[in-house]
């Protein structure tokens, strides 16, 4: 056999083991992966795992993905193929739990009439020609449908969340429970009466908000006075918590400690309180204020009580009548809080849009051991605290203004407390009232071993705790947050803020399993180009500073005429004198200079971008196959010497 049939012959061979190679990985290997990018793109978190694989029913996932003109969409494109991904490892997770399809819905097809027909959201394309979808619809064991309209690149962040959600929401589909503790109005029912205070008559209309929550949730009002939370709350919502009796704070305190999850609303100054303008004026009385600091302060978090929070920065205009007139004046403890304010890291607040506030109060964190605290809901470093002394019905706007100074501090206005934490009550149930003290004491013991048999008492938590906390209860009032507008007959409320969303958002959160909660930000698939970036801001920068130089120095130049011009006659106005012509004849090759130099600018700012560019496709394409080439080339090198030396051993032998 010579060489040439030799090497064909491996040639051949090599080509037969690498498709060999290729199908059998194909068939064996379909579930081993390694995923080297960034924040894990392509692997699900613990969490989801843990949801899919505890699945008792199938379930059926229809992917919705117009293919070809995502191919179209190199934004799209990426982001498309990593959620088909993503939905390949939920599939292989669950076990065969998960019947996942891909549908591509052309145009004009039964497939894109079912498509709308789920509701899906497509987006048109080629002046309304053609449309694209890219949606999902899970359909659990009972049909129970969770439609995620359309994948926005917006929540890229999410979007493990949004699918991990949308499952277990066609898994479990019975609608959750929130139990409402208010001291205020908020369901429509009037609030618990106080006696010797005068019964002032209420609206019987449900707030907004609580219209709203309806929608998503069964709410079940909860009298203030409970001794324990029903077991059928999911999650326990507390809305101005004021003088809350300690059988209460106990039983919240259990119900957390058991598993129970909690979304409270505190206020050192609730205006939505009826009854604070009245009982502020009683000596020793702080009625206006509410908190949960009895029960929060074992979980390194309380409220201050005596002072509000005002940012100068993020202050509302509002309407005063000062002496005759009507002005807009800047009221600092009422504010307008926008995305830079809230955590974008957080489900709840990332997206969630402008939120309303108004006389929030600060929470202070002290994290115990094992406790996380996530601020929510920040101010900005202009922010101040305000006594509550300098508020009142008629308190001068004015006045805040004047004597308001930036603290150079940002204040949490609203947190996640997560972690285990050990009770607020750590000697057991408090006694009972001094009331039941006059009860035959054989009647007494009976209630006392009742309560001990239905309820053991936590130390500690028996799982991590999921606690958010928001310092303000204003913010759910309408007037906050929405116009309510009569329209034939029906009450419409039109947002004016997101103050809503955070709510549901909040709720919705808390209603899944810890699994679902731990499932995180995962970042974004895309990687931007940042030192191109860099070095085009630099550029522009530079270019930026030319332009106005040239600017301040035409600015000089006709100044410079003006003043030659204004002391000319005025029938010899238009002849330019010589000095004239100096100045325009230097102003003209001063502008072809500089405009030169604007061209270099911007010329070295592509040239710099296109080399870099050039480097980056180097490395991503030809270094590795270079380098892969080298090591090829020396172990060949190698290889040839050691047979070089193999040869002339055997030769010095014979």
């Amino acid at each position: 056999m010579n060489i040439k049939t030799l090497t064909v012959s491996s040639v051949l061979i090599a080509l037969i083991l690498l498709l060999a190679i290729n199908i059998f990985s194909n068939t064996a290997f379909t579930s081993a992966r390694i995923d080297l990018t960034d924040n894990k793109l392509f692997t699900l978190s613990q969490g989801s795992r843990n949801i899919v694989s505890n699945l008792d029913e199938p379930i059926t996932v229809r992917f919705f993905l117009s293919q070809k003109l995502a191919t179209r969409l190199p934004g799209i494109s990426s982001y498309a193929n990593r959620v088909k991904e993503l939905l390949n490892e939920y599939k292989r997770s669950a076990g065969g739990n998960i019947n996942l399809s891909i549908i591509d819905p052309e145009p004009f097809s039964e497939v894109e009439d079912q498509a709308v027909g789920y509701g899906l959201k497509g987006v048109p394309l080629n002046d309304g020609e053609t449309t694209f979808y890219f949606g999902l619809v899970a359909t659990g064991p009972t049909d129970e449908e969770s439609v995620i309209a359309f994948f926005s690149p917006q929540r890229e962040e999410f979007v493990e969340y949004d699918i991990t959600k949308a499952l277990q929401q066609v898994a479990h589909p019975k609608k959750k429970v929130v139990g409402l503790i208010s001291t205020i109005s908020i369901d429509g029912s009037p609030p618990p009466h106080r006696p010797g205070m005068p019964v002032i008559p209420r609206s019987n209309q449900a707030w907004t908000i609580v219209k709203q929550m309806q929608q998503f949730f069964e709410i079940k009002s909860l009298d203030p006075d409970i001794d324990k939370v029903p077991d059928d709350i999911d999650v326990l919502m507390l809305v101005h918590p004021k003088s809350l009796p300690v059988g209460t704070v106990y039983a919240i305190d259990q119900f957390v400690l058991n598993g129970g999850r909690l979304l409270a609303f505190v206020d050192p100054h609730a205006e939505t309180d009826e009854l604070s303008s009245q009982e502020s004026s009683m000596p020793g009385k702080n009625f206006g204020s509410s908190d949960l600091n009895t029960l929060t302060e074992a979980w390194g978090i309380t409220l201050t009580t005596d002072k509000v929070v005002g940012d100068i920065q993020l202050a509302q205009k509002v309407a005063f009548n000062i002496g005759q007139r009507n002005n807009a004046i800047d009221f600092p403890i009422w504010i307008k809080l926008p995305a830079e304010q809230l955590n974008g890291d957080d489900i709840i607040t990332s997206e969630v849009g402008i939120l309303n506030m108004a006389t929030p109060g600060a929470l202070q964190i002290n994290a115990k051991e094992g406790v996380k605290i996530t601020p929510l809901i920040s101010t900005t470093n202009n922010a101040t605290q305000i006594n509550k002394s300098q508020l009142g019905f008629l308190t001068d706007p004015q006045n805040l203004l004047r004597n308001y100074k930036p603290s150079g501090i940002s204040y949490t206005l609203a947190a996640r407390i997560t972690g285990n934490v050990k009770s607020a009550f750590p000697d057991g149930a408090p006694k009972p009232p001094t009331a039941h003290d006059h009860a035959p004491q054989q009647e007494e013991e009976e209630d006392n071993s009742n309560t001990e048999s239905s309820q053991q008492h936590l130390t500690e938590s028996s799982m991590p705790i999921n606690v958010i906390m928001v310092a303000d209860t204003d913010m759910l009032e309408d007037r906050f947050w929405v116009r309510v507008q009569n329209l034939f007959g029906s009450r419409v409320a039109v947002p004016m803020a997101a103050n809503g969303s955070f709510v549901i958002n909040a709720l919705d959160n808390l209603m899944g399993s810890n699994d679902l909660i731990s499932v995180r930000n995962r970042g974004h698939f895309s990687r931007p180009f940042t030192t191109v970036d860099e070095i085009r801001q630099e550029a522009e920068l530079k270019f930026r500073e030319k332009e106005q130089e040239l600017m301040n120095r035409l600015r000089e130049t006709e100044r410079k005429l003006v003043d030659l011009q204004s002391g000319k006659d005025q029938d010899k106005a238009l002849i330019l004198s010589p000095e004239q012509k100096v100045a325009l004849e230097r102003f003209r090759h001063e502008r072809v200079r500089i405009r030169k130099e604007l061209r270099q600018v911007r010329h070295q700012l592509q040239q710099n971008i296109d080399n870099l560019e050039g480097w980056i496709k180097f490395i991503n394409i030809g270094l590795i196959p270079l380098i892969i080439a080298v090591i090829g080339i020396i172990i060949g090198i190698m290889s040839l010497r050691k047979r070089n030396i193999t040869s002339r051993s055997s030769a010095a032998i014979s």
